[in-house]
């Protein structure tokens, strides 16, 4: 399975301040925003601050691993030839992207992604007369 890109990601139930503590307290410069959420960067790796999940301690989580894959179902098809049970199987989520959960042998979970075509983060919204 082909790793494109990485993160940790994290669900807060206190999104400004989960925010604040990463920006202002660590300094980490933001990568990108989107609504709903924020990704910085940290050295080589990305944290995203998500709100998109709601707000409120029943809506956290301690955080995941993200890792973008080219095919979620590819993924999938793989990981059970090996014998890793799927929390999750394959599902395009609200925001659009298409996300299977497993986890590692401590419990971490692991979140696979396929960012689909028409998702804005592969879109380019740059106009062609610049």
């Amino acid at each position: 399975m082909e790793i494109l890109s990485s993160r940790i990601i994290l669900r807060p139930a206190d999104y400004p301040a989960t925010l604040a503590f990463y920006r202002d307290g660590l300094g980490l410069a933001i990568a990108r925003e989107y609504p709903g959420g924020t990704v910085l960067f940290a050295g080589q790796s990305l944290v995203e601050v998500a709100a998109h999940g709601g707000t409120g301690a029943a809506t956290a989580f301690d955080g995941a691993i993200w890792l973008q894959v080219r095919d979620v179902s590819d993924a999938a098809a793989e990981l059970s030839l090996k014998g890793i049970p799927i929390d999750r199987p394959p599902v395009r989520e609200p925001w659009g992207l298409i996300e299977m959960w497993v986890r590692d042998p401590d419990g971490v979970p692991v979140v696979l992604v396929e960012i689909p075509a028409d998702h804005p983060i592969r879109r380019d919204t740059r106009s062609s007369d610049h």
